[in-house]
């Protein structure tokens, strides 16, 4: 198995994790840790293509309004100073 370099101070938050998780095995939690963030960042990732997509076909279609009008639509809803 190759070995990757990690600091010492993330080495012991692995251990705190594995620990916490029930693991014995600090290069099992490592791979749990990373697959879970790896699998959250594809997500965040085709969600932002999506949400841009979207944008852009709405752009497209002409369904768009001026930023002045958003901006005093959010001022009101959240009670944002002038």
């Amino acid at each position: 198995m190759e070995m990757l370099p990690v600091k010492p101070e993330r080495k012991a938050q692995l251990d705190n994790y594995a620990r916490r998780h029930g693991q014995q095995d600090t290069a099992a939690a490592l791979d749990e840790v990373l697959a879970n963030y790896l699998e959250w960042e594809e997500q965040e990732y085709r969600e932002s293509v999506e949400a841009i997509r979207k944008g852009y076909e709405d752009v497209k279609a002409g369904r768009t309004r001026p930023a002045a009008e958003f901006l005093e639509e959010l001022r009101v809803k959240h009670g944002f100073p002038h």
